[in-house]
């Protein structure tokens, strides 16, 4: 693990440097408090760090309250190293931020217990992150796909409706079916079904730009919500999508099987203020008119000089 040692006396500090490169840290060294901030701070700067309580300009304590103070990076776990021993310096020090503190002149073993102590309430710390975001993600992702969940994308697609309609801008909104799904599922086993579900979701994911957005929408649906397109861009991605979901046969456990997708598609500068879930309507109605006229389409919700449908 790297380790921060921040010491102005240059004996000191290579001691403590030796000592813990010994121990198997990865040691990096500031003369000054105001550089031990600077490191501390860094994107892949030290977990774990030493400083001195007395350096010139920046000292032990204020670099512990300025390192709390950026909320945004890792936890740093930091013990103060001093020759102060009253009650009044301990409270001091660890008020300041500290999460330990010892006393000059300190005992190598100790100094190494406590580091040893302070590695392991990162390591809970990290876990606890990492159980925190595992939360997050299951909170909004589909388990099967990897995909924004239902809530997600709706929620999604209010927020980008809403700014569209404030900046006078677009958005297009599809809702794609895989054609044929129960049969696929009759024929090859739901198994082989969730793998055309997972392979649908990685294409739509390839097909569209960082900044839009996908989602399961329920079942064999998905709902892609794509920024900054008015009618003749949503028609345009609309059709591109639909070519690159089904391409080629999606390869499977019983091997290759082929699929297709059919698509209701509008863009909402179409469609003045009206709220999404009156979207939804819309272009679900082209979505079922897709399939009602032969399905791997795209059918166009809009006015009545839009309402198009490509078929392949």
């Amino acid at each position: 693990m790297k380790i921060l040692v921040a010491e102005d006396d240059a004996v000191s500090r290579r001691l403590l440097e030796t000592m813990l490169f010994r121990a198997g840290y990865d040691v990096v060294s500031a003369a000054d408090g105001s550089t031990a901030v600077r490191l501390l701070a860094a994107e892949d700067g030290p977990r774990l760090a030493l400083l001195d309580w007395m350096m010139p300009g920046t000292d032990g304590p204020t670099v512990c309250r300025e390192v709390r103070g950026k909320r945004e990076q890792p936890y740093v776990y930091m013990v103060l190293l001093t020759s102060k021993e009253s009650k009044d310096d301990v409270i001091a020090g660890l008020e300041s931020g500290a999460d330990d503190y010892l006393t000059k002149p300190y005992h190598a073993e100790e100094l190494k217990a406590r580091l040893r102590t302070g590695q392991r309430i990162l390591q809970l710390e990290d876990k606890l992150v990492e159980a925190r975001e595992e939360m997050r993600f299951k909170a909004t992702h589909d388990a099967l796909t990897g995909l924004w969940n239902h809530a997600m994308i709706l929620d999604l697609l209010q927020r980008e409706v809403s700014r569209a309609q404030r900046e006078g801008s677009s958005v297009a909104i599809l809702m794609c079916d895989l054609d044929h799904f129960k049969r696929i599922n009759d024929t090859f086993g739901h198994l082989v079904g969730d793998e055309l579900l997972r392979e649908t979701a990685r294409r739509l994911s390839n097909a569209v730009r960082p900044y839009d957005a996908v989602g399961r929408y329920g079942g064999e649906e998905f709902l892609v919500v794509m920024l900054g397109c008015d009618a003749a861009r949503a028609w345009e991605r609309a059709e591109q999508i639909r070519a690159a979901a089904g391409d080629c046969p999606a390869m499977t456990k019983v091997g290759p099987v082929s699929f297709t997708l059919s698509v209701g598609a509008l863009a909402s500068g179409d469609w003045g203020r009206r709220p999404p879930v009156q979207l939804l309507k819309e272009v679900d109605a082209a979505l079922y008119r897709a399939k009602a006229e032969g399905r791997n389409r795209v059918a166009y919700a809009g006015t009545r000089t839009h309402e198009t449908t490509t078929a392949h």
